[in-house]
């Protein structure tokens, strides 16, 4: 019996949704992780759960806390580009992609746990090492088990429908796992605590990762002709990719703004929002709960924007929409500083109204960073004849990696202007500084000028050496 996927024509909807459930488990990790973890070791004043890593060196703990990650972040985005190359160039009988992810999922699961299971109750130095150590070690089988599936895509989808199909798919499933690790984490933090949250959230992840490695099994067993130029040639050709130059930029900044964002609601929560009630929830009493209520609201603009982004890409082209998007988060972000200063408007609707237009043009640059990756690659490989999916992802990865573990430093020192209910400037600021890294996103990906590409093996065309399957 022949298990590989018929050639050419369109992606099965089955494997296509099964394919973009991947997006699932790495948002609920990531955005859980980039809402709760400084606010699990290095909570606000005003918080009631007390810190877990005390300052060093004249350092202040959140500062510490923050330059620890992003040694970490740093050092660990270093193995991106060794990996989507051991990807690329691996042979055997399940192909190229399918054994890092069967072997590398569980140990993510349960590595994310153990960042919410400190060695010692209260501050403690030897918790700031444990979770240096635990860090890097999720960070390594992060990309260890998601990478090689998440290169994928452009051998997969050689259509221009079926990526944004995909895209679509994957925003869709993107939010649910925003759900999952934003309102959803939210929501057993405040009922059943950290640990019960992070068991859940891990366990979630694991399942969905799997399942969408056995949807698309038969495409991923197909993939296995490995890329033939060497580490370092690979390297060169792709950091000199001029296109890929003007994408990575933009995709950097983006994802540092955001994790920026994410990482502050909680704060907003117990500073800015602090006298805010809804639904019987009070920002002051229900930190975890009122934030579900925020995160939530992100999601929902989200929702809202996702099918105008797709049928305007359709229309205008992905790159044009793209650009869009990046610009009109950087003419919103800063208004987040007025969050709750409205007059005449209770709080509460405030912060649910703030966040959710935050969600609108956000959803737009989530839809299509994936599919121009996926455009770049194509080009790269009618070029060069070798198709180097997991190389491009992974530089990608690397200096992502690299950018936003300057996040948490970032917002770190932002936070030092003030952090508390009677002075909140450094929360507010935030938003500010989040649009302007949306600003510097969008000047850089004015330089980008490929078209909406279809696959040459769907035109009628060749296909490029070294890109037949």
């Amino acid at each position: 019996m022949d298990d590989r996927p018929p050639q050419g024509g369109s992606v099965p909807r089955r494997v296509r949704l099964t394919y973009a459930a991947l997006s699932l488990p790495t948002n609920a990790i990531s955005q859980a992780w980039g809402l709760w973890l400084i606010y699990f070791y290095a909570p606000p004043g005003d918080a009631s759960i007390g810190p877990r890593v005390e300052g060093a060196f004249g350092l202040d703990a959140r500062v510490l806390l923050g330059a620890v990650l992003t040694l970490g972040r740093v050092l660990e985005a270093l193995d991106d580009p060794l990996v989507g190359y051991w990807s690329d160039r691996t042979r055997s009988r399940w192909g190229r992609r399918i054994p890092f992810v069967l072997l590398g999922t569980p140990l993510w699961g349960v590595l994310f746990v153990l960042l919410f299971l400190p060695p010692s109750e209260g501050a403690s130095h030897l918790n700031l090492g444990f979770l240096f150590v635990v860090a890097v070690s999720f960070y390594l089988f992060s990309n260890l088990s998601g990478a090689p599936l998440e290169a994928l895509l452009p051998t997969m989808a050689r259509r221009n429908q079926d990526r944004l199909s995909i895209a679509s798919w994957q925003v869709v499933f993107g939010v649910l796992g925003a759900v999952v690790g934003l309102s959803v984490s939210a929501l057993l933090q405040g009922l059943f605590g950290f640990t019960v949250m992070a068991v859940t959230i891990a366990a979630v992840a694991v399942a969905v990762r799997y399942l969408a490695l056995f949807g698309c099994w038969q495409y991923a067993l197909a993939d296995d002709q490995p890329a033939r130029p060497g580490f370092r040639r690979s390297v060169g050709e792709i950091f000199r990719n001029p296109q890929f130059r003007a994408y990575l930029p933009s995709f950097v900044f983006f994802q540092v703004a955001l994790q920026m964002l994410i990482a502050a609601l909680p704060f907003f929560v117990d500073t800015v929002f602090r006298e805010a009630s809804l639904l019987g929830w009070t920002a002051r009493e229900d930190t975890g709960q009122f934030t579900f209520i925020l995160t939530a609201a992100v999601i929902g603009g989200m929702l809202v924007a996702v099918p105008f982004f797709r049928q305007w890409a359709a229309r205008a082209g992905k790159a044009r929409v793209f650009r869009a998007a990046m610009l009109g988060a950087a003419a919103y972000f800063p208004a987040l500083a007025l969050a709750g200063l409205v007059p005449g408007l209770p709080v509460g609707v405030q912060a649910v109204g703030a966040v959710f237009l935050a969600g609108l043009p956000t959803a737009g640059v989530f839809l299509f960073p994936g599919i121009i990756t996926a455009d770049i690659v194509d080009e790269d490989a009618r070029r060069s004849g070798d198709r180097r999916e997991a190389m491009y992802y992974g530089a990608q990865n690397t200096l992502e990696k690299m950018a936003t573990a300057l996040a948490p430093l970032l917002f770190a020192l932002v936070l030092l202007a003030g952090d508390t209910a009677d002075d909140p400037l450094g929360v507010r600021l935030v938003g500010p500084v989040a649009g302007g890294m949306a600003l510097l996103a969008f000047l850089s990906f004015r330089r980008y000028s490929l078209p909406d590409q279809a696959d040459a093996a769907s035109d009628g065309e060749a296909p490029a050496e070294g890109d037949a399957r």
